[in-house]
């Protein structure tokens, strides 16, 4: 089935002057946000190379062996479609940025794509493999605001400023919260130049995001995509409708956006999200409401205290024989106050599931 690399394919010599951007467009582009591009495209807008240069400029450190900057296969497809179309080839990237802190428990990535008007799309990466990224996102349950979200609302306005024209926020997983957030939160003249901002199956947010002024302003602006077995898009809350996308993957896989399948200028659209999709949203959501903040908080930081101690940097290297014996090892040193605090919420989980599940089941 077509996806957004088929969009291209039939799109590509139609630009963006005679073709106002589409979720798809908006869509590549924060797939786009996933490469790493530091270093190689200059802050300022005047200097900054078409996308046309950065896939030669790609293909050159392929030839030479240098260390992949790609997040998926087809990444090096995509820029490269991207860069010989008359749609995006003449435009240019900037502000490319990445910022990583363990002790802020802070990831975030964005780029800018210069569009020909003088407006901007500001593309904000998702999660990466980072234990700093996962905990940065966990943080959400109860954090009104984590870093990542005031860095992006910065990086908008930093955009804004460059750019006089129309401006549009875009990402994918977590980068579609950043990009719902940097937009609502944006002081008023930026609000007012925003033509949309796109969330492709990222987290929603608590209450008092939802209550603010600037949000309820821009909500008919904002454009919610999810998979049909979205499990992270159904995260928190969201005031905004949703259009739910058919995914050729199965479960959680239905995530990766190459998987998202194109009609027109737009996506499949299903008429709601599968049962497996809506359980795991009210196991969760039941689970959180049975917590406490301080709860959750106590429970996540101890959660990735112990998992820390593997000295694991990535999420992948968890599974490790070595990082294992240190991760139980840690465990097996804590305190029983600890444990007994870790096993009830977890035991809570496995509740909120079985609540689900079998409704009418008593205690």
């Amino acid at each position: 089935m077509p996806n957004m690399l088929d969009y291209l394919s039939r799109k590509g010599d139609i630009s963006l002057t005679e073709s106002p951007i589409s979720p798809v467009d908006a869509l590549l582009v924060s797939a786009l946000s996933y490469i790493q591009f530091d270093h190689l495209i200059s802050g300022n807008p005047l200097e900054a190379p078409r996308l046309s240069e950065l896939s030669q400029m790609f293909q050159e450190l392929s030839k030479e062996g240098k260390k992949s900057r790609f997040r998926h296969p087809l990444d090096e497809t995509l820029l490269e479609a991207m860069g010989k179309s008359r749609r995006f080839g003449s435009l240019r990237l900037t502000g490319a940025r990445e910022l990583t802190d363990a002790k802020k428990e802070l990831q975030f990535a964005a780029v800018a794509l210069l569009l020909e008007d003088g407006g901007a799309l500001a593309a904000f990466r998702g999660t990466d493999g980072t234990l700093t990224g996962w905990k940065e996102d966990l943080n959400m349950s109860f954090l009104d605001v984590i870093p990542g979200q005031q860095a992006a609302r910065d990086y908008l306005q930093g955009i804004g400023r460059l750019c006089p024209g129309k401006l549009y926020a875009a990402g994918h997983s977590k980068g579609g919260n950043l990009a719902v957030y940097a937009a609502v939160r944006s002081g008023e003249e930026i609000r007012g130049r925003i033509g949309g901002v796109y969330n492709y199956d990222g987290p929603g947010f608590r209450q008092k995001v939802l209550e603010d002024p600037g949000y309820l302003e821009l909500l008919d602006r904002i454009h919610t995509f999810v998979p049909q077995g979205s499990v992270v898009g159904m995260l928190l809350e969201h005031e905004e409708p949703y259009q739910v996308v058919q995914s050729t993957e199965e479960g959680l896989l239905q995530h990766e956006p190459y998987s998202w399948e194109v009609s027109g200028d737009g996506f499949v659209e299903l008429g709601q999200v599968t049962e497996g999709s809506r359980m795991v949203d009210e196991t969760i959501k039941s689970w959180l409401a049975g917590l406490s903040v301080k709860e959750r908080e106590h429970f996540i930081d101890t959660l990735f205290e112990i998992l820390g101690a593997s000295g694991a940097e990535h999420v992948g290297d968890l599974a490790k024989p070595g990082s294992l014996f240190a991760i139980l090892k840690k465990l097996g040193g804590e305190d029983d106050e600890t444990k007994k605090m870790l096993i009830r919420i977890l035991m809570q989980l496995v509740k909120a599931a079985a609540g689900v599940v079998y409704p009418n089941l008593q205690d």
